[in-house]
This record gives C-alpha cells, sequence and structure tokens, in this order.
C-alpha cells in the first residue's frame, strides 16, 4: 500500500508542478502564416471540387487491401504451435494465392500502369 500510496503522491505533485510552470511560461503569439492551414502544394482558398486523379484512389486501394491480407498472415509464425500445423499452413498458401492471383488480375488490367 506504500507504494501505491508513493505514486500517486509523486503523480499529483507533478501534475501541480507542471500545470504551474505552464502558467509561468511566456504566451506565444502565433502569426497569420502559422495559422494557415498546410495543404501539400493545393491552394486552400480555392475550390475543393477539382478534379481529382483516379489513379491516386486506385493505388490507395490496392494499399489497403494488400496491407490487410499481410497482416492476416502475421500470426502465422504461431501457427505451427496449434494441434494440425498443416491446416494452417494450408489456409496461408490459401491466402497468399489469393493474394498472388490478385496481383497478376491488376497487372493484367494495367491498375500498376502509372503512365500511359
Amino acid at each position: 500500500m506504500n507504494l501505491v500510496t508513493t505514486i500517486i503522491t509523486i503523480a499529483v505533485l507533478l501534475s501541480t508542478v507542471l500545470a504551474i510552470v505552464s502558467f509561468w511560461l511566456p504566451q506565444m503569439t502565433p502569426d497569420h502564416e502559422k495559422l494557415s492551414p498546410y495543404e501539400c502544394g493545393f491552394d486552400p482558398l480555392g475550390s475543393a471540387r477539382l478534379p481529382f486523379s483516379l489513379r491516386f484512389f486506385l493505388v490507395a486501394i490496392l494499399f489497403l487491401l494488400f496491407d490487410l491480407e499481410i497482416a492476416l498472415l502475421l500470426p502465422l509464425p504461431w501457427g505451427d504451435q496449434l494441434p494440425s500445423p498443416l491446416l494452417t499452413f494450408l489456409w496461408a498458401s490459401t491466402v497468399l494465392a489469393l493474394l498472388t492471383l490478385g496481383l497478376i488480375y491488376e497487372w493484367l488490367q494495367g491498375g500498376l500502369e502509372w503512365a500511359e
């Protein structure tokens, strides 16, 4: 119980000291340029309905799909500890086959070609 009391006391004291110090620090006055949004080269004051390349959207969706399938394979090393590691290997092989088939399909459809 003494350890818990010590930890709580240190946490309360540290929080109080940091709150008091924050009032003593000088207040920074932000300028107009720092308050403006940074839009990675896009004009934030223009119209938000500018045409957007569908290639960016396609690449983002492909990344999410392939990333999700890779995340499904992450627990595979622990699969050999299950009662039937052969079944785990077959399921992982199925996921990898689907991933490979999806990649081949996107390649043949031209989804990975950036310039036409």
